[in-house]
């Protein structure tokens, strides 16, 4: 195994109340998890404070998004200023629901990449190809367009951690078989060695989403390429402390 630190995010996306949270957050507080691998908590904005506020400090914290720019008149947006100021140091950008629910373009999504690393939060970058796109055999040719909109607007790698999410195992409970997973992360470090350097593709964490569960976690995170998870539905579950283990 690589030198590379274990990262598992958990994105709690539009879910959750104070009460149902607050379980979760006891769970992880007291639960005998992994010293060797990074744990972060994607959580509503709404509730970024309540999370941060009660979660133990080696358990960080995302947001879901954020806009641009630290202020102005933009409705409904949020600064990583803002997210700072909540003692969140974690955001997650260019999720497939970003992109394909809410419209989010490649250049948008480097944008917000770009601001968010100048004001000091670190990034969990996600790509990702579609059904379609995997059918017609245009995986890389998609994968490596979003990353190069990604790679373009970083300076300095070890604050971005980059989340292979194929569209189509998001939520659907296909997943991406170990060698399925291995196959894309290994191609995205030689494509990371060719056009950013030796150093970043060695030392960048590409982990995998995508109906990450407790049963498959073990084997997927055996794969060579494969440096953690970003976790959805499980990572409001108890299950989620058997994917943080998942390399115990």
């Amino acid at each position: 195994m690589s030198s590379r630190t274990f990262f598992v995010g958990g994105n709690w996306k539009m879910n959750g109340d104070k009460k149902s949270l607050g379980d979760l957050i006891t769970t992880l507080n007291t639960a005998s998890l992994n010293d060797e691998t990074e744990v972060v908590c994607g959580a509503p904005t709404v509730y970024l404070d309540f999370a941060r506020s009660n979660l133990d400090a080696r358990i960080g914290v995302a947001a879901q998004n954020c806009y641009k720019v630290a202020k102005g008149a933009f409705t409904g947006e949020i600064s990583p200023v803002m997210i700072k100021d909540c003692g969140v140091e974690w955001v997650i950008l260019g999720h497939s629901e970003r992109r394909h629910v809410f419209g989010e373009s490649d250049e948008l999504i480097g944008q917000k990449v770009a601001h968010a690393l100048e004001s000091g939060l670190g990034v969990i970058a996600c790509i990702g190809e579609k059904l379609e796109e995997r059918e017609a055999g245009t995986t890389e040719e998609v994968v490596y367009a979003q990353t190069q909109a990604i790679a373009d607007n970083v300076k300095d790698w070890s604050k971005v951690v980059l989340a292979y999410e194929p569209v189509w195992a998001i939520g659907t409970g296909k997943t991406a078989s170990p060698e399925q997973a291995q196959e894309v992360h290994e191609k995205l470090r030689e494509w990371m060695r060719a056009n950013v350097s030796e150093v970043v593709a060695d030392s960048v964490r590409i982990i995998y989403g995508g109906s990450v569960t407790g049963a498959n976690c073990k084997e997927l995170g055996s794969q060579n390429d494969v440096d953690g998870f970003l976790v959805g539905g499980a990572s409001l579950k108890p299950e989620f402390v058997d994917i943080i283990n998942a390399r115990a």
